[in-house]
């Protein structure tokens, strides 16, 4: 019976070449969000909401391409969710049914601003107020 050069070799290079990947995919993913932050201003606008309307009580949870603000008690806990992907951002909303305004885009879990959408930083900033003011409320853990 003949054999390849696959069998022989050691599952852990399949794997490290996999984690290899995953590790770029999740520096690039990072480095994009950083980029859409900074461009959008959106970066700016959270750390002034919590500055000014939450008087610095907000804590900001960073993962790869998704930040969280969370503020609130055990019973009251609130959190705005962003999602930074490609060349959107996308604030996830508790499930509801479609918007019918055309923006933000709606598919009842996100509203999605493309770059047209948030280069208006006056719109980007009226947006992050009405997640603000409508938040996502946290289920406790009692």
């Amino acid at each position: 019976m003949t054999t390849t050069n696959h069998e022989h070799q050691e599952p852990s290079q399949f794997t490290s070449t996999s984690h290899e990947d995953q590790q770029a995919q999740r520096l690039t993913q990072r480095e994009n969000a950083k980029r859409l932050m900074r461009e959008s201003g959106l970066g700016e606008m959270l750390q002034g909401l919590n500055k000014n309307q939450l008087k610095g009580r907000g804590r900001f949870e960073e993962y790869d391409a998704t930040l969280m603000l969370r503020w609130g008690t055990g019973y009251t806990l609130r959190h705005i969710w962003i999602d930074l992907i490609d060349d959107t951002i996308r604030f996830r909303l508790l499930p509801h049914l479609r918007c019918r305004s055309s923006a933000p885009a709606c598919d009842g879990e996100y509203h999605t601003l493309t770059r047209a959408m948030w280069s208006d930083r006056a719109f980007l900033q009226t947006e992050l107020q009405r997640y603000y003011d409508k938040p996502v409320a946290e289920s406790s853990s009692d």
